[in-house]
């Protein structure tokens, strides 16, 4: 190979290279893709009972979504809820909606998402200290993550499918029904997420 004919390789090298990164950066600024946002509006809990090493638990929750998206569509592949309590997972639920396509700027309702069941947890001292302060103020708090398949779609282009992502919901839930009183629950907005990239 001649020195004039590597440096022409690496003239035509750089310059392709040049030009897939300009390409990659205004299609960036066209669509300027944002993270969906999630928040739990509402959460009602009607059973938090631990006894004999056994979580028993009634909690439904309300979910919304918001695609802030001008020119982004999200195809939401699979949704799986999963609680925990004090580091303790206590249940896992596969949502058995259909895939649903989100469009531009648009906002999806998740109503009466159902976790409920018992599971047995191991809790320390501490964790059952806490518990029981919980259980006289009939305030808990409740670690709720989502688990997301979604695949984005950029115009007409569509992306292969982006592996599970997880959404981190802290939820402050009130024990309906308790003779305790206490507030209503308050709507709360989940930590941040990351699916949305450039194809």
């Amino acid at each position: 190979m001649t020195p004039r004919f590597g440096a022409r390789c690496l003239f035509c090298f750089c310059n392709t290279t040049l030009c897939l990164l300009l390409a990659l950066f205004i299609f960036w600024l066209i669509f300027l893709p944002k993270e969906p946002k999630f928040t739990v509006s509402n959460a009602s809990l009607t059973q938090f009972n631990f006894n004999n090493n056994t979580l028993y638990y009634n909690l439904a929750l309300n979910i919304t979504i918001q695609n802030p998206n001008k020119r982004v569509g999200i195809y939401y592949l699979h949704i799986q809820v999963i609680a925990n309590y004090r580091k303790e997972r206590f249940s896992m639920v596969n949502l058995t909606s259909p895939p649903f396509y989100q469009g531009h700027k648009n906002t999806t309702f998740l109503h009466d998402v159902l976790v409920e069941g018992q599971q047995s947890v191991e809790f320390g001292e501490h964790e059952l200290s806490q518990f029981n302060s919980e259980t006289a103020a009939g305030v808990y708090n409740i670690d709720v993550k989502l688990a997301l398949w979604v695949r984005a779609r950029y115009g007409k282009l569509k992306t292969a499918d982006y592996g599970s992502s997880k959404i981190d919901c802290k939820l402050k839930v009130p024990l309906s029904f308790s003779e305790i009183p206490a507030t209503g629950f308050n709507p709360t907005k989940c930590g941040n997420v990351y699916v949305l990239t450039s194809p």
